[in-house]
Order: C-alpha cells, then sequence, then structure tokens
C-alpha cells in the first residue's frame, strides 16, 4: 500500500516549471506505460484472448438453433401410379361393366320394368362409384411442389473425444500467454524509459561540465593573451590554448545536440510532444544519488519472474493441447439432440396443407473409421511444433543464466569504476588546484595547465559515466531477473 500510494505521488510531480515541465523518473514511466501503443496493443490482445477463453466455456453448454426454408419442385411426389389413379378414376363405371358382363343374360328373364329398374341403379352406382374414386385419389395427392418446412434443434455434446477439453485448455493457455506478453511489454517499455532518462541526465551533467570545462580554458586564455602583452609569454603559448578553447566549444555544441535528441527521444516514449522544453529531476544535482546494490545472480528467480520464459511455458502447453485436439478426431464423438419440426404440407394426419409439426429427441454417434492418415499426419506434425517449443524454451533458460550471471557481474564492476571515479576527482581536483597555483606564480606552463585541466575533464566525465553505469547496470540486473517494476 506505501508503495502504490509513493507511485501515485510520485507520478503526480510532472509539473510545469515557467515554460518547462518537470519530470522525475517514476512520472516518465507512468506516462510511457499509459501512452506506449505496444501496451494498448497488449490490452486489445488479452481482452481478445479472455473473449476466447469465455467462447470456448460455451462449448460445455447446449446449443439451439432454428431452420427454416421453402422450396419449389416442378413435380409433385405421388402415392399412385397412372393405372391406380385410373383405375379409381373410372371405379363405378368397371364396376357397372362387370356386373353387367356377369349378370347380363340372366337379366333376360326378368321383367321390363324391373330391368329398367336396375340399369338405372347400376348407373346411379357407377356414378357415385366413379365420385368416390375420383374422391378416394385427391385425397392420396401430396401437392409437395410448394414445400414450407421449420425446426428448432438443440444439440448437447456428451462426449467428443476430449476435444473440449483441450480446447478450454488452449484458450487458458492463450489467456496467459497474452498476460505474459503484456508483461513483458511492460517491463520493456520501463526498460527503454530507464535507458532514455540516465541518458538525458548523463547528457545534461556533461553539458555542465563542458560548460565548466569551457569557462577554464577561456580564463586560461584570458591569461594567457595577458602574459603575452606583458612578454612573459609566447604567441605560440596564446595559439595552443586557443585550440584548446575551439575544441572546448566543439565538444560544447556536441552535447548539447546530443542533449537536445535525447530529450526529443524521451519525450516520444513518454507521449508528449517531442518539441515541449522539459527537465528532470536529476539534471541540476552536482551528484547523482546512488544505491550500491549487492549483485545476486539468482537464477531461479529468474526462472520464476521472466515473462519470456512463461510465454514459451505457454506455447509448450499450447502445442501439447493442439496436439489433444487432433487426436480427438480419431476417437467417437457423441451427442444428444432434440427439437420440434413442422411443415407444410404435412403427413401427420393424411396429407394436410396446413402446419403441423413433431417433438424429437435422438443421440447421435460418429466413429471414424478410415481417414488415410489423417489425422496421424496432424498429431505428428503438432507434436513436432512442440518439441520445437520445449528446445527455444530450454535455449532461452540458458541465455537467460547467462544474462544474469553477466548483469550481476556489471553491477559490481560498475560499482567499482564509481569508488575508482570518486578517488580520481580528488586526485584531479588538487593537480588542477597546484597547476593553477603555480601558475599564477609563473613557476609552472600553461602546457601544465592545460593537462591539468584535460585531466580534470576526463576524470569528471569518468565519475559522471560511472555513476549512469551503476544506474543502468541495476536496471539490467532488474530486467534479467524479470523484477523491473
Amino acid at each position: 500500500m506505501r508503495r502504490l500510494l509513493g507511485f501515485i505521488l510520485l507520478a503526480g510531480m510532472a509539473q510545469t516549471v515557467g515554460a518547462q515541465r518537470l519530470l522525475n523518473l517514476d512520472s516518465c514511466r507512468a506516462m510511457a506505460l499509459r501512452n506506449n501503443k505496444q501496451m494498448s496493443i497488449s490490452r486489445v490482445k488479452q481482452e481478445i484472448a479472455a473473449n476466447v477463453r469465455k467462447s470456448a466455456r460455451t462449448k460445455y453448454l447446449p446449443h439451439i438453433s432454428a431452420l427454416g426454408g421453402y422450396e419449389y419442385t416442378s413435380k409433385e411426389v405421388s402415392i399412385l401410379n397412372d393405372d391406380q389413379k385410373e383405375a379409381l378414376n373410372s371405379l363405378g363405371s368397371n364396376l357397372k361393366n362387370g356386373i353387367l358382363s356377369s349378370v347380363g343374360p340372366y337379366a333376360q328373364i326378368l321383367p321390363a320394368a324391373l330391368q329398367q329398374r336396375l340399369g338405372t341403379d347400376l348407373t346411379n352406382l357407377a356414378s357415385f362409384l366413379d365420385l368416390s374414386g375420383q374422391n378416394i385419389m385427391n385425397a392420396f395427392r401430396t401437392d409437395t411442389r410448394n414445400l414450407w418446412a421449420g425446426a428448432i434443434l438443440l444439440t448437447q455434446p456428451v462426449f467428443m473425444g476430449g476435444a473440449i477439453v483441450a480446447m478450454n485448455k488452449l484458450a487458458d493457455a492463450g489467456e496467459e500467454l497474452a498476460a505474459n506478453s503484456a508483461e513483458a511489454k511492460r517491463q520493456a517499455t520501463l526498460y527503454h524509459i530507464d535507458q532514455a532518462y540516465w541518458q538525458v541526465v548523463s547528457l545534461r551533467h556533461k553539458q555542465k561540465l563542458a560548460q565548466g570545462y569551457l569557462d577554464l580554458v577561456k580564463k586560461l586564455d584570458g591569461d594567457v593573451q595577458k602574459m603575452i602583452k606583458e612578454g612573459v609569454a609566447t604567441r605560440s603559448d596564446g595559439l595552443s590554448v586557443s585550440v584548446k578553447v575551439n575544441e572546448a566549444e566543439m565538444a560544447m555544441l556536441k552535447v548539447s545536440d546530443g542533449l537536445t535528441l535525447s530529450k526529443m527521444l524521451l519525450c516520444q516514449l513518454c507521449g508528449i510532444p517531442v518539441d515541449e522544453q522539459i527537465v528532470l529531476a536529476e539534471e541540476e544535482t552536482d551528484n547523482l544519488e546512488t544505491v550500491e546494490v549487492t549483485p545476486q545472480a539468482d537464477f531461479q528467480q529468474a526462472v520464476e519472474n521472466r515473462p519470456e520464459l512463461k510465454m514459451l511455458q505457454n506455447m509448450v502447453d499450447m502445442g501439447k493441447q493442439t496436439t489433444n485436439i487432433l487426436k480427438a478426431g480419431n476417437l467417437p464423438q457423441v451427442l444428444l439432440t432434440g427439437g420440434y419440426m413442422v411443415s407444410n404440407p404435412n403427413v401427420f394426419n393424411g396429407f394436410e396443407k396446413k402446419f403441423a409439426g413433431v417433438w424429437n429427441v435422438g443421440v447421435l454417434v460418429r466413429v471414424p473409421i478410415w481417414n488415410w492418415g489423417d489425422v496421424a499426419y496432424k498429431v505428428r506434425a503438432a507434436k513436432g511444433a512442440t518439441t520445437i517449443a520445449t528446445l527455444q524454451k530450454e535455449e532461452a533458460r540458458e541465455k537467460i543464466e547467462l544474462q544474469v550471471n553477466q548483469s550481476a557481474f556489471q553491477v559490481s564492476e560498475a560499482n567499482k569504476k564509481l569508488e575508482m571515479a570518486k578517488a580520481s576527482i580528488e586526485r584531479a581536483n588538487e593537480n588542477l588546484r597546484t597547476a593553477n597555483l603555480g601558475f599564477s606564480e609563473g613557476v609552472i606552463s600553461s602546457t601544465t595547465v592545460m593537462e591539468a585541466q584535460t585531466a580534470w575533464l576526463q576524470a569528471q566525465s569518468q565519475k559522471i559515466d560511472a555513476e549512469i553505469d551503476v544506474k543502468l547496470s541495476q536496471v539490467n540486473l532488474q530486467k534479467a531477473l524479470g523484477t523491473l517494476r
């Protein structure tokens, strides 16, 4: 909680001082994390992975779908053939002719009135039967040229060969991969912002150093010019000092240009206009505050924290689950089905020209029998990809172990160099003081003073480099251990 509160307070330290904005390392980090495009992309990728995981969870649940359609055909389905239709259409006439052919000879012995009555009755019966046959034939018509159909279908997976379980594990690994990728981008962003920040601080201190050196050689140049006028120094001495003044001015110009470009890079990383005037909190300090850290090459800590290793492990897990999904292609699959179907015309009460439906429940089983080894080849390919990911992870572990040990060594060396630089500063300051004193007394030449000034400049520059190296080596160690926060 204290660290979070401190981060919030430090992030709010960015403020405008006159026409310049004052920034410290934490405020630069906060702005970089907030405005970095790669971080924004990583957040979107995490949202995508979360939605893919949620989608995979739905595969366990029943799915309901609705179907509907219309079809027109040039012919209708006919249950009766043409002969049967003709027989039904002439049912009465055929029966009348059969009766007459059978009883005709016997009807001649009947009275005329009875014969007439029999003929009339047979004619009426034939007409009735013909009409009934026609009705029966019409009743057998399906009228399927215009067919309407619809259905509501429910499917519930029961066993899919382990494909759904593997798919969900694959989605979980994908979500973890997106989170680890975001962490890797976050650490990379912090690493780059730290590098740019301390680069600006280093150049600003070197700019002040260059200005101090320029002032020294200008003062020396003025003294030598006075001595030339008094005849105690030669023109050659004056030219030598003038050359040093020109060199100091050129160095001042170079470091000023480098500082301007470095501030542009820092502004771009922070997401602020590159031409905005900024001042860093450590720019005006005489000595950079360095905390000596005892380096510990804890490789196990790096294994637990480095997002790169976690990402490679995610790739291995995803490869295994992809293999399981492919293996499911050779296993039986069982689904429960249910639904309601309607059609027009329907056959649930004869052939009716109206919508009617029926409920249904069933079990669907799919058993692969032969696929020419297609699934086996895909499984082998997936296993090969998993093997590659495993080897890449092992290679990354070896490189990270080397990186951790190198970073720990660099921290130790940076601490030693800083102590040596501080000792050199004391000797250079004393050397410059005695040289100036001797020059003012006339016992030391201007060449000796310039040598002392050059040694002082070199010692001061080495001290600045050593302080920055301490900062950057500690950042490198944190990056190698995966603890950059």
